[in-house]
């Protein structure tokens, strides 16, 4: 006789036991591997958004990119993180943002250098063309040719004459090789049939020190940075660069009013990301700018700095990049402006 009272039991309970830990163990695996997926559903953006400035602190992007940053992050709600990388004209800073992944969370504020810089240096470390995604114009913003205390001509017309009494005499800062004041400098030369030394600093900051220091005659610099010094006396105004008055200075007339017909440089702002961000993280972005820059004191605060909004779409955005090259490209061939 066989006792089967405590074998028959545990035959059967084993493979049950079996069975319900198999049952468990799939649905955590099912689980972990469908947990990175519904994070990545999550809308973006889901952490912080890193705004890259091509200058240093204290100049005309910076000026820009604070006021924008701050209501770009209320109305996401996740920080927009402002990072410095100066240098080259601001290519280090495109390098950079030209590299990195196409998720929505690195952005680039450039200025008219970056199209300058196209035909400009011989060889970038990427192409203006195909490595960025186009995202929203934010502003223009007019020039103006500020003069140090040392500088006897008040009007453009008084610089001509004493450029040409004194070939290559007269220097002229700004803030870096390839800057839109660079350029429209040169620009300016060319038309006016004159020669000045140009000396290149890292950011407009460093040019509005070095006039005020008197290491330098003039700059032509945008009107947000220059014009607090000349208010103050420290520096004079000799005319704007733009077709219009700036309505941050109503009284100083144009290079156009002072006898160079055609003489038309402003700056502009815009915000790009590497190429390859998706469609939908573009347009979002496109409009939550638009939407900052209607904001009353965002827009007050741009006004107090002689800025202009714009905010447009991706695509006239990149419309307008494609026109500055050609025009630059023009000038950089007509004027024979070099890296020094």
């Amino acid at each position: 006789m066989f006792d089967t009272t405590t074998e028959t039991p545990t035959m059967f309970h084993q493979p049950l036991r079996l069975r319900r830990t198999f049952v468990v163990s799939l649905a955590l695996i099912t689980s972990a591997l469908f947990m990175p997926a519904a994070h990545a559903d999550k809308p973006w953006p889901v952490k912080p958004i890193q705004l890259v400035i091509p200058y240093p602190p204290g100049g005309s992007a910076d000026l820009l990119g604070r006021p924008l940053a701050l209501q770009l992050q209320q109305q996401l709600g996740q920080s927009v993180v402002l990072d410095y990388k100066a240098g080259a004209g601001g290519t280090l800073a495109s390098q950079y943002v030209a590299r990195a992944q196409p998720d929505g969370y690195t952005l680039l504020m450039v200025l008219a250098a970056h199209a300058i810089n196209h035909s400009l240096y011989p060889k970038l470390p990427y192409d203006t063309r195909k490595d960025f995604t186009p995202v929203s114009l934010v502003a223009n913003l007019p020039m103006v040719v500020a003069g140090s205390r040392k500088l006897a001509a008040k009007n453009m017309n008084e610089l001509v004459q004493a450029a040409k009494a004194a070939p290559g005499q007269l220097t002229f800062g700004s803030a870096g090789n390839g800057n839109t004041g660079h350029l429209a400098a040169e620009y300016f030369s060319s038309m006016a049939g004159i020669k000045m030394t140009h000396v290149p600093y890292k950011g407009s900051a460093g040019v509005v020190n070095a006039m005020l220091a008197g290491d330098i005659d003039l700059t032509f610099d945008s009107i947000s940075t220059s014009m607090p010094q000349i208010r103050s006396g420290h520096l004079h105004a000799l005319a704007v660069t733009s077709p219009q008055r700036s309505a941050l200075a109503p009284e100083v007339s144009t290079i156009q009013e002072q006898g160079i017909a055609g003489f038309d440089v402003t700056g502009w702002y815009a915000i790009i990301a590497p190429a390859g961000m998706p469609n939908d993280i573009k347009q979002r972005l496109s409009r939550e700018i638009a939407t900052a820059l209607r904001q009353p004191q965002v827009q007050s605060q741009l006004a107090a700095g002689g800025y202009e909004p714009v905010g447009s779409t991706p695509e006239a955005l990149q419309a307008h990049i494609e026109r500055e090259i050609t025009r630059w490209s023009a000038v950089v061939k007509s004027t024979g402006a070099k890296i020094d």
